[in-house]
Order: C-alpha cells, then sequence, then structure tokens
C-alpha cells in the first residue's frame, strides 16, 4: 500500500512545484504582456472572424450546414444579379473619376497658389465630408425631381418647356450626387501631397520656359500621383459600398446595384449564404484594386522632398486665381449650399413643394420628432452612443497596436498592423454581413443589440484610427519612456504618462474623424439594427421610404446640428487642420 502510493505523492508533489513555477512567471508579468493577447484576441474578435465566418456562410447550404457551391450559382445564376455587380463597378470608376476631376483643381488651388477664400474652399470639404450621402442625396431629389424639383421647375418657368431639364433618377445622377459628397478624400489626399513639395523643380522647369500649366500638369501633379490614385480608390470602394445613395436612386430608377441587391437577400426569408456569397466579388475587387496600386507605383519612384528642406513659394495666377475661386464656389453651390438650402426650407415647410411662404412655415415637424416620433428620440440617443463608442474604442485600440508595431514589443508584431489596416479593404456592406454571419446567432446572439453596433462601427473605421495613431507614434522618441521606466514604471504608466500626452491632438483628430463617420454610417447598420438600436441614418431612410420629406429634413438638421458641435469642440482639442494632420 505504501508503495504503490510513493508514485502518486511524488507526481503530486511535481504539480504543485509546477504550477508554483507557472504562478512564479505570472507575478514578474507585466501587465502590458497580458494586454498584448487581449489585443490579438480583439482583432481576431473584431476582423478575422467575421470575414472567416462569411467565407464560411457562403459556402454553407441553408438548414443543414453542408459545404456546398449552390449559394455561388444562386447568387450568379440571373442576369439582374450580374447587372447590379456590373453596375456597381460603373457607378464606382465613374465617382471615381469624377471625384478627381472635382477635387484635384481644388486642393492645388488651396495648396500651391495665391486663390482668395481658401478658409471657405476649405468650409466646402468640411461641409461635404460632414453631410451624409443619403442626407445630400434626398436634397438633390428635392432639387433635380424630375417634376417638382427647384431647378427643373425654374427651368421650366424660365424657357417654359413642359418638361425639366434634369433627371436625379438616372445613373448619370446617382454618379454626380456619390461624386459631390465623396471628393473631400481625394482632395485631402491630394492637398496633404502637395503642401510636401518643394517650389525648386517647378522652378527649373519655369526657367526652361515651361508655363504655370505645363509645369503643373508635367511636374507637380505627377509628384502627387501616388495620393491621388489612393483618392481614386477609396472613392472607388466607397461608391460600391454605399446602400443609402443607391437606394433612393438607383431603385426608383429602375437599376440595381450590388449593395441594393444584398439588401434584397436580407427580406424575409434571409439568405445569408447566397448575400455572403454574392458579396465576395467586392472583396476580391478590392484587394485588387490594391495590388494594382502597388503593381504600379512599385515601377516608379515618387520624390518631392529631399534634406535640403526646399521651399514652397505660391504661384501669382493674377486675374485667373479670381476663376479658380469662382471654382470652387461653383463646387460648394452644388456639393453643400443647395442641397442644404432645400433640406432646411424642407424642413420648416407643412409641405416642401409649396415653396418659401409665410403660411407654409411650421415648427411642427421638429416638434414631432421631439416629442411624438415613435422613434426619432431614441434613434438621436442611440446614434451619438455608438458613435462615441466606436471612436472611444477604435482610438484606444488603435493607439495601443500602434504602439506595439512601433516598438516591436511581440513577435510578428506587423500582423497586428495589417488586421488593423484589413477592414480597409472590405466594403462597410461585407463587413456587416461579415458581423451577421458571425455573432448574430447563439451563443452570442448579438443581432440588434447596441453591442454589435458598436463593434461594427470600431471595425469598419479602426484603420482610421490606427492610420492616425501610427504616423503619430513615429514622431516620440523611445528615449521619454525609458527614462519613466529606469525610474521604476512599468511599460503601460510609460504609455499612460508619456506617449499619451504627446500624442493627444493626434489621438483627437483621429476620434473626431471616426465620429463623424460613424454618425452617418448606414451601409453596415442598416443589416445590424434592431426594433430598439435603430440610429438616425435607418430611420431617415425609412422617412425616406414613406415620403416623408419635411420631417426627414427635419431630422437630418438635428443630425447636422449636433455632430457641428462636436466638430467645434474637436477643433478646439485636435486643431482645425484635423482632417489633413496625420502627426
Amino acid at each position: 500500500m505504501t508503495i504503490s502510493s510513493l508514485p502518486e505523492t511524488a507526481t503530486a508533489h511535481t504539480d504543485r512545484r509546477g504550477w508554483a513555477a507557472l504562478l512564479q512567471r505570472l507575478r514578474h508579468l507585466e501587465p502590458s504582456s497580458l494586454l498584448w493577447i487581449v489585443l490579438i484576441a480583439i482583432l481576431i474578435f473584431l476582423v478575422v472572424s467575421p470575414m472567416v465566418r462569411l467565407f464560411i456562410a457562403s459556402l454553407e447550404a441553408k438548414g443543414t450546414g453542408a459545404l456546398t457551391i449552390a449559394n455561388y450559382i444562386t447568387a450568379y445564376s440571373r442576369e439582374r444579379y450580374i447587372d447590379a455587380l456590373l453596375n456597381s463597378l460603373a457607378l464606382g470608376a465613374g465617382t471615381a473619376v469624377l471625384s478627381v476631376v472635382i477635387a484635384v483643381p481644388m486642393a492645388w488651388a488651396v495648396s500651391r497658389t495665391d486663390m482668395p477664400g481658401k478658409r471657405f474652399a476649405w468650409l466646402v470639404v468640411l461641409g461635404a465630408f460632414i453631410v451624409p450621402p443619403y442626407l445630400g442625396a434626398i436634397g438633390w431629389i428635392l432639387l433635380a425631381g424630375p417634376n417638382s424639383g427647384w431647378m427643373n421647375q425654374a427651368w421650366t418657368w424660365i424657357t417654359g418647356a413642359e418638361d425639366g431639364i434634369f433627371n436625379v433618377y438616372s445613373f448619370p445622377g446617382l454618379v454626380i450626387i456619390i461624386a459631390l459628397n465623396a471628393f473631400p478624400f481625394v482632395f485631402i489626399f491630394t492637398k496633404a501631397a502637395l503642401d510636401l513639395v518643394s517650389s525648386e523643380m517647378e522652378d527649373a522647369a519655369n526657367i526652361l520656359g515651361a508655363g504655370t500649366l505645363t509645369t503643373t500638369f508635367k511636374v507637380t501633379l505627377p509628384l502627387v500621383w501616388p495620393a491621388i490614385l489612393a483618392g481614386f480608390i477609396i472613392v472607388f470602394l466607397e461608391a460600391i459600398a454605399l446602400f443609402g445613395t443607391p437606394a433612393l436612386i438607383a431603385i426608383p430608377a429602375r437599376f440595381n446595384v450590388v449593395t441594393t441587391q444584398l439588401w434584397q437577400f436580407f427580406v424575409y426569408p434571409i439568405q445569408v449564404g447566397v448575400a455572403s456569397a454574392y458579396a465576395m466579388p467586392l472583396l476580391l475587387v478590392t484587394v485588387a484594386l490594391i495590388w494594382v496600386q502597388k503593381l504600379v507605383l512599385a515601377r516608379k519612384g515618387f520624390v518631392s522632398q529631399t534634406g535640403k528642406g526646399g521651399e514652397r513659394r505660391m504661384i501669382e495666377l493674377g486675374p485667373m486665381r479670381w476663376v479658380l475661386f469662382g471654382y470652387c464656389f461653383f463646387i460648394g453651390l452644388f456639393a453643400v449650399l443647395l442641397p442644404m438650402i432645400v433640406l432646411i426650407q424642407a424642413s420648416f415647410s407643412k409641405a416642401w413643394g409649396r415653396g418659401l411662404t409665410l403660411d407654409n412655415l411650421t415648427l411642427h415637424n421638429y416638434a414631432y420628432l421631439l416629442f411624438d416620433h415613435d422613434m426619432a428620440q431614441q434613434s438621436i440617443i442611440n446614434t451619438f452612443i455608438y458613435a462615441i463608442g466606436a471612436a472611444c474604442f477604435a482610438a484606444l485600440l488603435a493607439l495601443c497596436i500602434a504602439y506595439i508595431v512601433n516598438r516591436r514589443l511581440v513577435p510578428l508584431g506587423d500582423v497586428l498592423g495589417f488586421l488593423c489596416m484589413a477592414p480597409f479593404v472590405i466594403p462597410g456592406i461585407v463587413l456587416a454581413i461579415g458581423f451577421y454571419a458571425a455573432y448574430a446567432s447563439p451563443p452570442l446572439a448579438l443581432y440588434g443589440t447596441a453591442t454589435l453596433m458598436i463593434l461594427a462601427f470600431t471595425a469598419r473605421f479602426l484603420p482610421i484610427a490606427y492610420a492616425n495613431s501610427a504616423a503619430a507614434m513615429r514622431t516620440v522618441h523611445p528615449e521619454m519612456e525609458e527614462a519613466v521606466r529606469i525610474l521604476g514604471g512599468g511599460r503601460l504608466q510609460a504609455i499612460r504618462a508619456v506617449v499619451a500626452p504627446l500624442l493627444k491632438r493626434s489621438i483627437a483628430g483621429g476620434w473626431l474623424l471616426v465620429f463623424i463617420l460613424a454618425t452617418r454610417e448606414l451601409s453596415a447598420a442598416i443589416f445590424l439594427v434592431g426594433p430598439t438600436t435603430r440610429t438616425i441614418s435607418v430611420v431617415l431612410y425609412d422617412l425616406s421610404e414613406e415620403g416623408n420629406f419635411e420631417v426627414l429634413a427635419a431630422l437630418g438638421g438635428i443630425l447636422l446640428v449636433i455632430t457641428l458641435v462636436f466638430v467645434l469642440i474637436g477643433f478646439k482639442v485636435a486643431g482645425r487642420d484635423f482632417m489633413l494632420r496625420r502627426s
């Protein structure tokens, strides 16, 4: 009996020693090491899991879960589905080209010339960026609707023609509306690149006899071609992933795009497998675009700065500077001013089609939203809770991961950076379907919850926060953190006491960008909201379905006013150049 118990006693003693050694290691493990593990798990949850689940769902038979290609056959067996995909690609290309045409001259005028009214040009860009795409689309419906739009009414009154000249319910109309809202992406990239170009090469071209336009097209713009291409790709991705504007314009015009077709797969009975299979080409097209960009840029070097610190001088245009200002005013008029004027008029009208008369003015639309509408008050609260939550979560997550990657604290840290940027190449609507496939069903069953909305918005806009934090992190030398650690502080204390205070303006700028984009997000929200988690964007879409443009305009006005308050606060904290600065 005694002999047989000896091995058991020895084994138990060995186990206790092993656990004691493990506990000893854990005592000496820095809290930051545990944090890195948690961050990896969060990224897997936010990015990897939804995409893997999306792919698996595209291959699963409904009900049985068996592997099949039936979902792909269903998704691509009908001509209208193929047409919708081709329409989306044409929409993305047309919108991106038009955005470049709109934005590049504006960026050049603001960055390189003595054009007056540069502050106005910046306000136009900021206004177009803040206004949600679907709200701008409503403004254009009121402006250029075939029969009742203001511009068509003015045309028939002036010319005596029976029909208006504009038709917003058309493919060109959809391209123009989206481009007028998306061009700030191209402007921001191009303006930032132009600000880095020294005047030395332009001076050399002028000495050799080149004029201003020749120098601009043959010297200046080629140097910022990578930035223009990056803006082009972002606008392309935004256009093919938009749901609200195509739903308002394309459906009445009787043509489909991918996002509206995906929405039809979510009308009862929900076909998650077919939707997942149909979403795959968007992901493949996006990856192909990024690959083409790298291939094109790898063939040629683009250097606009040297170690000599070249001088930047404004180009004097003479009388032409007023022509450029007129161009910027023209873009601002159609991108921001006219749509906002007609929306404001509609929000204070009993019936917007009756025009601006005293007997048509009312505050009933705002009173109805604030006190009587079933969902308006809750949607306002939901929108800003989700936007604030997503902005805080994304900013914190991005800062921590940028720190890990920049300081090379873990092996394969670059993989974390890649996962942070991965949602950039995932259209929002595809990401939303991935979240639905991964987390709507048990065991988590998060569909229709605030948690799922915040997580989806965080994943959607994490690349913006990470790019902001990574660029800022490169400006902080590790020596300052090492001083804290020499004095006995841990790594987390060094981050809290040194890194975060130094980067607070950049962090605030990234936070503000995520917040603005989250308040206007519809493409992801429309697939994930529940009865009690509707956002302003979803309620606006519901109101547009009812044709209640007066109440819709009032709710859009409330959204813009509250967003502007946050933006003004952000100006104080992050600076007026928060959209441009990345360090």
